[in-house]
């Protein structure tokens, strides 16, 4: 779907002629973001080798991660033969990150659905929405649901202002976001089972230090 995407869908003759930059948001330390990479610039060449007119660019490819991403194991990891420059550009991707029309093709694979931060609402311990013994919302009341689709709904509002200023005329976005269809109850999402499997583990685990604490 990625290299069909670009092939009927990027727009060459707006780019740079010498240079098509390229940005993974989320990219973590690999391997998947080479991978992703990779397939990008195989789209984006055989792209350009449908002009006959057209001599294929060099490629700059910049891995986005939070501040804290170990960004010495992914440069440690980078492929030996790839094709492309690579630099680290450290930050949340829910702001500006680059200047400009300065992106031809922004990628994002499974980092989307994490937020800029935990609901306003979750702090207020006397509230219905504080969520107070869970670690996800799949089992929580429908209040704890509606404050973290809220926060995703701001976030994901900053994300593509962001993106709409930095990508470039006739450049792409692709992003992979899991998700549920439409409907469907935030218990019947595939992974809320394992959430809660993790969070039971989690109170068994601080019940037991209360229980060995009490004099």
């Amino acid at each position: 779907m990625l290299l069909r995407g670009i092939i009927e869908n990027l727009d060459i003759e707006q780019a740079s002629s010498s240079v098509f930059t390229i940005a993974d948001l989320g990219c973590s330390t690999g391997p998947n973001t080479f991978i992703a990479v990779e397939n990008i610039v195989e789209g984006v060449t055989q792209k350009y080798k449908t002009k006959s007119n057209s001599n294929l660019p060099e490629f700059q490819v910049y891995f986005n991660d939070h501040t804290s991403n170990d960004f010495n194991t992914l440069f440690a990891n980078f492929p030996s033969n790839r094709g492309y420059f690579g630099a680290g550009v450290p930050g949340s991707f829910h702001g500006r990150l680059f200047p400009k029309s300065s992106l031809n093709f922004v990628h994002s694979a499974s980092a989307l659905q994490w937020l800029s931060r935990a609901p306003q609402e979750l702090s207020d311990l006397n509230s219905c929405v504080c969520n107070r013994g869970r670690i996800h919302y799949a089992n929580a009341p429908n209040e704890v649901g509606e404050a973290y689709s809220n926060q995703y709904a701001m976030d994901m509002e900053s994300f593509l202002a962001a993106r709409a200023e930095e990508i470039a005329p006739g450049g792409l976005m692709a992003m992979i976001i899991p998700g549920r269809p439409d409907g469907t109850l935030p218990s019947q999402f595939s992974l809320s089972h394992l959430f809660c499997l993790i969070e039971y583990s989690l109170i068994d685990m601080v019940n037991e230090v209360c229980h060995h604490l009490t004099p």
